[in-house]
């Protein structure tokens, strides 16, 4: 069977990945149809993704990997 996962780990990113996200988006013109349906899939995709442990948790930790 196969392992799923997503790229992404944990919901927090580091400045620098957030800045470059940023700059990639700026100057494109969407419809507000379209704004509506990224919301509405990016709102499911991040019910996935679990926040990143404050203490000394890691993803292993969670998911029962050793």
């Amino acid at each position: 069977m196969e392992n799923k996962q997503h790229k992404r780990q944990w919901r927090e990113l580091d400045d620098v990945t957030r800045e470059r996200i940023s700059r990639s988006t700026q100057g494109k013109h969407k419809s507000e149809l379209h704004k509506q349906r990224i919301k509405k899939s990016l709102e499911d995709y991040w019910k996935t993704v679990p926040h990143r442990p404050k203490s000394g948790i890691t993803m292993d930790n969670l998911i029962g990997a050793n």
